[in-house]
């Protein structure tokens, strides 16, 4: 979906990430998304926010937070709006104040680690849908499984040997945006 400003949400669920990534893929799936995010972005607007569930997130990946670092100070560090990140642990907290002093200062005040009572009061205020586009695994009443349900249970597969339904993914962002620009009109 899309904020009450029309930016596109990217959403990562870092449980569902592998214990030992294949980091270059890694990478470029995240870069694939956010590429996604932009080209769905209503006119007008220029940056995405995401949003991640980091509640139970595989061992930090040294070679895998310098890269995706590099990729959002090459590619992203102007549209990206914000990343939250809830709730964050304590492993989640070290690895960011490693990384921190290595982002250029426009990218490091882009990041905001909450708890997942803080993240709700700011999704509420964030997501077009208000309460109800919070997602379950923020204790709220949107059900993401439906679309992105764990690996082996999914009906959607998606086009070949996609895991998700990636093309589904983009038609629901890109029906977001379009509502979006049409509520602009009114």
């Amino acid at each position: 979906g899309v904020t009450k400003e029309g930016k596109p949400v990217l959403w990562i669920r870092c449980g569902r990430k592998p214990w030992y990534p294949n980091v270059e893929a890694e990478v470029n799936a995240l870069i694939l998304i956010a590429d996604a995010g932009i080209r769905c972005m209503p006119k007008g607007v220029t940056d995405f926010v995401v949003i991640s569930d980091s509640y139970s997130p595989p061992p930090p990946v040294p070679s895998f937070m310098i890269n995706v670092l590099k990729a959002l100070v090459r590619g992203y560090p102007d549209r990206l709006n914000v990343l939250l990140s809830a709730p964050v642990g304590s492993i989640i907290q070290f690895v960011m104040n490693l990384l921190m002093p290595l982002m250029p200062g426009r990218l490091a005040g882009k990041f905001i680690l909450k708890d997942e009572n803080d993240a709700r009061g700011i999704l509420k205020d964030w997501l077009s849908g208000g309460e109800d586009d919070i997602p379950a695994f923020f204790k709220g009443p949107s059900d993401h499984d439906q679309y992105y349900p764990e690996e082996g249970y999914s009906k959607l597969q998606g086009q070949g040997t996609l895991k998700f339904d990636y093309f589904g993914m983009i038609e629901r962002l890109q029906k977001a945006a379009d509502e979006w620009e049409e509520s602009q009109k009114k």
